[in-house]
């Protein structure tokens, strides 16, 4: 389903989850789907928590129990495709990678957006991040129902 559509399939999107419990402190998700030359992620990685090996075509892998969540990894991805999530007071908070104009604003409510790019639920923004260390990259802290974790990718911004 991937190379048709580009989406994940379900299973592919569980794959790069660490377990619930897991999740109760901020962890790295790597959406890494497919062998590619890059390594980002893992040279900045002060924990050493994202092991490619010795060949930089391997897709990424998470050591879970090594991972802080200090979210460093997540604007070193040129594929935007690592948020950092944690389960909270029946919620899924996210740090995402941002690069579009507007930027949200605080305490204000977006659409949650899935793989596909459908609408799914109503988004809380809880921090908007910019920093030149980023380059240029925001990292948007979402807060979504707890039952989006594993469908929630994104955010838009609503038109009312």
């Amino acid at each position: 389903m991937l190379n048709k559509t580009g989406v994940p399939q379900l299973e592919q999107v569980l794959s790069v989850f660490p377990d619930r419990k897991a999740l109760l402190k901020p962890k790295a998700i790597l959406e890494c789907y497919e062998d590619i030359p890059c390594n980002p992620c893992s040279t900045s990685c002060p924990f050493d928590a994202i092991e490619i090996g010795p060949n930089i075509n391997k897709q990424p892998k998470l050591k879970v129990d090594l991972c802080t969540g200090c979210g460093l990894c997540v604007p070193s991805c040129p594929g935007l495709a690592i948020v950092i999530a944690q389960l909270k007071d029946h919620e899924a908070i996210f740090k995402i990678p941002y690069e579009f104009l507007p930027l949200p604003e605080k305490n204000t409510i977006w659409h949650g957006v899935n793989r596909s790019g459908d609408v799914i639920c109503d988004a809380r923004i809880d921090h908007v991040l910019m920093s030149p260390k980023n380059d240029n990259t925001a990292i948007i802290t979402v807060s979504v129902p707890e039952v989006f974790l594993h469908d929630f990718v994104t955010i838009r911004e609503k038109n009312e």
